[in-house]
C-alpha cells in the first residue's frame, strides 16, 4: 500500500508584540513559504495600525492569507477561521509551498489543529439575555459557567465575555457541557504535520515594547483610523471596536476619555492581553520554545535549523 504523504506546517505562537510577524517573514523568505493569519483582529478590513498589521509594502512579495476578509461589523467564528484556514492550508500545499501560520489568538489555532465541535446555531434572544445579565452583574456569567462546566471555565478569562456568553449558551441550550462537546465531537487537522514555535521574550522587556508600541499607535493616527471606521456606518459596538486599543479610541471619540487616559488603558489592558496569551500557549501541547524576541537576529538563528531539521525530517 502506498504511504499517504503529509505535509509540513509552521505555526508560529506567543503573546501579542514578541515578533510572530516578524519571525514568520524570515521563515516564509527562507524556506519558500506562505504566511497564514491566525490573528482575531488582523482578519477585518480597515483596521491596521491598532492590529499592527504587516502593511503590504513590508511583506516582501510574500503571499499572505486570511488578511482584510471581512468588515469591522461582520461576525466571524472560530470554527469558520478553521475551515477558512484549512482550505488555505490545502492550496498552499498544492502549490508545493510552506504553509506558516502565525499569529496569536489561541482559539483559531485550536480550531485549526485540533477543530472544534459542530455546536448549536446562535440564539440571539438568548444570547441578548446572557449580555444583560452579565451587565447588570458583572462576573455573573463565570460564576454560572463555573457551575454548569468547571473544567470549561478555568480556561475562559471572566473579562472574555463573548466566548462565555458562548459556553453557557451551548450548555443551556444542549443540555450538556461545552468540555464534554469538545472531548468528543472535534475531527482533527488531516494530512499535516506540525512544528510549533513559541516566542517567549522576557516579561519585562515585552511590556516595555507594548506600551511602546501603543504610544506609536496612537501618535500614527489610530484615532482618526477608528473615526474613519465609524464614519463608514459601522457601529462603534462592532467587537473588534471592543478590543484593546480600539474600546479605547473609541471612547475617547465618544469623550468618554481623555487621551492620556486612553493610552493608559490601552496600555494596560494590551500587558493584560499579552498575559492571558502566555497562559492560553504554555498549555499548548508540543510548543518547541524560543526566549526572545521574533525580530531578533539570534532567535531567527535558532529557529531556522529547527524549521530546516523539522522539514528535512518529513
Amino acid at each position: 500500500m502506498a504511504k499517504t504523504s503529509v505535509a509540513p506546517l509552521i505555526a508560529i505562537v506567543g503573546p501579542t508584540g514578541s515578533g510572530k510577524s516578524d519571525l514568520a517573514l524570515r521563515l516564509a523568505g527562507e524556506f519558500q513559504g506562505e504566511i497564514v493569519n491566525c490573528d482575531s483582529l488582523q482578519v477585518y478590513r480597515h483596521l491596521d495600525i491598532g492590529t499592527a498589521k504587516v502593511p503590504p509594502s513590508e511583506r516582501r512579495g510574500i503571499p499572505h492569507h486570511l488578511f482584510d476578509i471581512l468588515d469591522p461589523d461582520q461576525v466571524f467564528t472560530a470554527g469558520e477561521y478553521g475551515r477558512r484556514a484549512r482550505a488555505a492550508l490545502r492550496e498552499i500545499t498544492a502549490r508545493r509551498r510552506l504553509p506558516i501560520v502565525a499569529g496569536g489568538t489561541g482559539l483559531y489555532l485550536r480550531a485549526l489543529l485540533d477543530g472544534l465541535f459542530p455546536g448549536p446555531g446562535r440564539d440571539e434572544a438568548l444570547r441578548t439575555r446572557l449580555a444583560g445579565r452579565e451587565a447588570r452583574r458583572p462576573g455573573s456569567l463565570h460564576r454560572l459557567l463555573s457551575r454548569f462546566d468547571p473544567q470549561a471555565a478555568p480556561r475562559i478569562h471572566p473579562a472574555d465575555v463573548q466566548k462565555l456568553i458562548r459556553a453557557v449558551e451551548v450548555c443551556l441550550l444542549t443540555r450538556r457541557p461545552l468540555s464534554a462537546w469538545f472531548r468528543e465531537q472535534r475531527q482533527a487537522l488531516e494530512g499535516f504535520r506540525t512544528l510549533k514555535l513559541g516566542l517567549n521574550p522576557p516579561r519585562q522587556a515585552l511590556y516595555e515594547r507594548l506600551d511602546t508600541r501603543c504610544q506609536g499607535m496612537f501618535e500614527a493616527g489610530l484615532m482618526a483610523e477608528v473615526r474613519q471606521v465609524l464614519d463608514r456606518g459601522f457601529p462603534a459596538a462592532s467587537k473588534p471596536l471592543q478590543s484593546h486599543g480600539y474600546r479605547q479610541a473609541v471612547q475617547f471619540l465618544q469623550g468618554e476619555l481623555d487621551l492620556k487616559e486612553a493610552l493608559y488603558y490601552a496600555r494596560r489592558n494590551t500587558r493584560r492581553y499579552a498575559k492571558r496569551q502566555w497562559t492560553w500557549f504554555r498549555r499548548e501541547s508540543d510548543v518547541v520554545w524560543i526566549q526572545g524576541f521574533g525580530d531578533q537576529p539570534q532567535v531567527q538563528a535558532e529557529a531556522l535549523p529547527l524549521v530546516e531539521g523539522f522539514l528535512a525530517a518529513g
